[in-house]
């Protein structure tokens, strides 16, 4: 049983409470530290060394956006994933850019954290359905940049597949189930994307491809 150890940033001590009562329901999640802002953040990244950080945003001392990105520049095996009241473009964008692999709301049920800790730990990505929602509408407004495109490594026919699966937000098990093929097979193809384009997650292909125009949204 592999443990994943997780560290809570928020400012708010009764939602790191509920916050760390939900992820340790799940045997293999341990919350090994807590924070109350971006600075004591940084510090209990650096002393714990954990898998997972749940980031809220609105913090004094500094805000989530900036200490995820001191924690994706410094540590980049380490996952943050958003955990935040804040669902408008000004938040998530920024904060996927800063390098978190989720964004999840605070309303998100505990199964749903739970399973964003987990998703964010295997290398996924972890949205809420309306951050989702709101993601991709971002993305379909954007205006292509065709000189995107040409800088990225070409892809393979299958990796093009399977990228037409990630826009339509299906998860790796999905996709394997509509390319018959084993979720592993799905896992490798979307590794070996990340590896062409020097991203971290799935969210990342996602929003390079869209702006690449690679993909688009109905």
């Amino acid at each position: 049983m592999q443990e994943i150890r997780v560290v809570i940033v928020d400012d708010d001590p009764l939602v790191r409470s509920a916050l760390s009562h939900f992820v340790s329901r799940d045997p293999e999640i341990t919350v090994v530290a807590q924070a109350e802002d971006g600075v004591e953040a940084i510090a209990t990244v650096e002393r714990e060394q954990p898998d997972v950080v749940m980031m809220d945003v609105q913090m004094p001392e500094m805000d989530g956006i900036e200490a995820t990105g001191v924690i994706a520049e410094r540590w980049p095996h380490v996952r943050v994933l958003a955990v935040t009241t804040l669902d408008g473009s000004d938040t998530v964008l920024p904060m996927l850019s800063a390098g978190a692999s989720g964004y999840l709301l605070k309303d998100s049920s505990a199964d749903d954290i739970v399973t964003g800790v987990r998703e964010v730990h295997s290398g996924a990505s972890s949205l809420s359905p309306r951050i989702a929602s709101m993601l991709i509408k971002h993305v379909r407004d954007s205006t292509p940049v065709a000189a995107d495109a040409a800088a990225l490594e070409p892809l393979t026919e299958r990796e093009v597949e399977v990228l037409h699966c990630l826009a339509q937000g299906m998860s790796n098990a999905e996709i394997a189930k509509a390319l018959i093929v084993s979720e592993g097979t799905v896992k490798a193809h979307l590794g070996r994307m990340m590896s062409k384009w020097h991203l971290r997650d799935r969210a990342q292909i996602l929003v390079t491809a869209a702006h690449a125009g690679l993909v688009s949204f109905r």
